[in-house]
C-alpha cells in the first residue's frame, strides 16, 4: 500500500539535494553568466594594448557582484528548499524541485535552458559593448558629466580630438582609477544637487602627473629643434590691416643626444625647477628654486614683496602641465577666433574695422544666456552693417564663433581659463620671466625679451614678408614703440585692447 502522503506522480526520493530547485538553477545560471563574462573582461584586461581605467571596475567590481548575486541566489534556494523540506516532511517536501521525469517541467527546462544560453550570450556582447562604451567621449561628455558641455565643444576641436577622455583624466592603474571615482562621486552629486561651481575650477588639483599621461605619446626623448610657426593677425583699424609674424620656436637646442635646452629646458631631468604660486589658478608665482640634479646646487629666486619660505606642501614640480595647461580644452580669445575667420575667408575683410566690431558684438556684457548671444551679436552687426550683402553671412560665422568659444550658463571662456602657452593674452612665460625674480646675491631669472625664446624671421605685411631674416629680427610693434614697464597681457586681453 503506498503513503498516502507521497504525491501519486512519482515515487519517494531519500537523500535528494536541497540544491535542486528552481531558486539555485536561476542563481546558478546568474552566476555562470557572470564566471563567463568575469572570464571575458580579464581576458581582454590582459591582452587590449592600451588599458581602458573603466574596465577594471568592469572586471573586478562589476561582473563579481552578478556572480556574488547568483551564488547568493544558489544558497538561498538551497536553504529555502530545506526549510521546506524540513516543515512539508509529511506532505509535500519536493516542492520546488527539478524533475525531468515530469513533461510540464520538462519543457519548462528547455525554455529555460535556451534562455540561459541567451542570457550567457548577451552576457558576452554586453560586456564587450559596455567595455568600449565606458571608454568614448560620449559617455564622458554627453552621459557623465552633461555639465562639461564647454570642455566637450573644446574638446572636440582641440589637436587631441582623438585621445580618449579616460587616458589623460584617469590613465592606467587601480591608484588613479579609484581617486577618479570618488572625485566623480562628489561630482556626480554636485551635478545632481545643481550646485556645482560656474565656471568650474582649474587647473584640476588631482590631475595625474604629464610622466604618466602625457608621456605615454609624446616622447620626452624626440629631439625637435626650431619648430617654424606663424601667426596671422589684423589690426583693429578701418582697412582690417593684416600684420603676420613668421618664427622659429626654440623648443630645444643642441643636437639629438645633448642636454636639452630651449623652452623644453623646463622639463630637463638634469634640473628640477620646483615655484610657489599664490594663487588658485597658479598665474601668481612669487617664488622658484632651480636645483641642479647632477652637482646637487639650487638657486631660489622670489619677488621683493615675498619674504620668507612657501609652504613645502604648496610647492610644486614644474612639468607639461605648467605650460601646456589647456592641451585639450583650450578657450581662445574672442579676437583670435576673429583673426583666424578673417585669415580663412570666412569672414571678409572688406567689411570696415570688422576685427574691432566683430569682436565687440561677442564680447557685449549683457549678454546672460547662449540664446540672448545669438540674439544680440545679429541686432549689433546690423546696426554696424544695415547694407551690407554680406551681413548674413557675417552674423552667422560670428554667431558660430561664440557659440563654440564662450559659454554664458557656465561663465566659461578664456578670461577665467588663462592659457600658459607664449604670453600674448596671459602672463604665460612672463608668470616668472619678467626679471622682477631673484636670488639673495640679486641675480635674476634670464630676461624673456623677443629673442630669448623664438627668431622672428619675418614680420609685417605686403613686401615686408618677401625676405627673411636668417639671424632673426627684433619685434616691430604694429602700433609703434613698446613700454618697456608693461607686459603683453596689459595690453592685449582677448577682447578689445585696453
Amino acid at each position: 500500500m503506498s503513503d498516502s502522503t507521497t504525491p501519486p506522480d512519482s515515487a519517494p526520493v531519500r537523500n535528494r539535494s536541497v540544491f535542486n530547485n528552481w531558486i539555485s538553477a536561476i542563481g546558478g545560471i546568474l552566476a555562470i553568466g557572470a564566471l563567463f563574462s568575469f572570464a571575458l573582461l580579464v581576458w581582454m584586461d590582459f591582452t587590449q594594448g592600451d588599458k581602458n581605467p573603466y574596465l577594471g571596475i568592469l572586471t573586478y567590481l562589476v561582473a563579481p557582484a552578478f556572480l556574488i548575486a547568483g551564488l547568493i541566489f544558489v544558497f538561498f534556494g538551497a536553504w529555502a528548499q530545506r526549510r521546506w523540506q524540513i516543515k512539508h516532511a509529511a506532505t509535500m517536501p519536493d516542492k520546488w524541485r527539478l524533475d525531468f521525469k515530469n513533461p510540464r517541467q520538462r519543457r519548462t527546462l528547455v525554455l529555460f535552458g535556451s534562455g540561459g544560453v541567451l542570457f550567457l550570450m548577451l552576457s558576452a556582447f554586453g560586456s564587450y559593448e559596455t567595455y568600449h562604451y565606458a571608454e568614448s567621449t560620449q559617455f564622458c561628455g554627453e552621459v557623465c558629466h552633461k555639465a562639461m558641455s564647454p570642455e566637450l565643444t573644446t574638446y572636440k576641436r582641440g589637436a587631441h580630438a582623438r585621445v580618449d577622455c579616460v587616458q589623460c583624466h584617469v590613465g592606467s592603474g587601480a591608484q588613479y582609477f579609484i581617486k577618479a571615482k570618488i572625485n566623480g562621486t562628489h561630482q556626480l552629486i554636485a551635478y545632481t544637487m545643481d550646485n556645482y561651481k560656474r565656471p568650474i575650477e582649474t587647473p584640476i588639483k588631482n590631475l595625474r602627473p604629464a610622466q604618466d599621461t602625457c608621456e605615454k605619446c609624446h616622447w620626452p626623448e624626440k629631439f625637435h629643434g626650431n619648430i617654424d610657426v606663424e601667426y596671422s593677425h589684423f589690426l583693429s583699424d578701418k582697412k582690417n590691416s593684416p600684420y603676420n609674424v613668421r618664427m622659429l620656436m626654440r623648443v630645444n637646442s643642441g643636437l639629438p643626444g645633448s642636454p636639452t635646452g630651449g623652452i623644453h629646458w623646463h622639463v630637463n631631468p638634469d634640473s628640477r625647477v620646483e615655484y610657489y604660486a599664490a594663487d588658485p589658478k597658479r598665474q601668481d608665482i612669487p617664488w622658484m628654486r632651480v636645483t641642479n640634479v647632477k652637482e646637487g646646487t639650487a638657486r631660489v629666486y622670489r619677488t621683493e614683496a615675498f619674504k620668507g619660505e612657501p609652504d613645502p606642501a604648496k610647492i610644486r614640480v614644474m612639468d607639461c602641465m605648467d605650460c601646456h595647461n589647456r592641451p585639450a580644452h583650450s578657450f581662445p580669445t574672442a579676437n583670435s577666433s576673429i583673426e583666424l575667420a578673417m585669415a580663412s575667408g570666412k569672414l571678409s575683410t572688406k567689411l570696415p574695422a570688422l576685427k574691432r566690431v566683430a569682436v565687440q558684438a561677442m564680447t557685449q556684457k549683457d549678454i546672460t544666456t547662449a540664446a540672448e548671444a545669438q540674439q544680440k551679436i545679429a541686432a549689433f552687426l546690423t546696426l554696424k552693417y544695415p547694407d551690407s550683402p554680406e551681413l548674413p553671412a557675417t552674423i552667422a560665422e560670428v554667431q558660430e564663433l561664440y557659440a563654440a568659444t564662450i559659454f554664458p550658463e557656465r561663465k566659461a571662456d578664456w578670461t577665467v581659463y588663462p592659457n600658459n602657452i607664449g604670453h600674448k593674452d596671459w602672463l604665460g612665460c612672463f608668470r616668472c620671466h619678467d626679471e622682477k625674480h631673484k636670488t639673495d646675491k640679486g641675480a635674476s631669472v634670464k630676461a624673456s625679451d623677443c629673442t630669448s625664446c623664438h627668431i622672428i624671421l619675418t614680420q609685417g605685411a605686403g613686401t615686408q614678408l618677401t625676405s627673411i631674416a636668417a639671424q632673426g629680427q627684433p619685434f616691430k610693434h604694429p602700433d609703434g614703440e613698446l613700454d618697456g614697464d608693461l607686459t603683453c597681457s596689459d595690453c592685449h586681453n582677448g577682447g578689445i585692447q585696453k
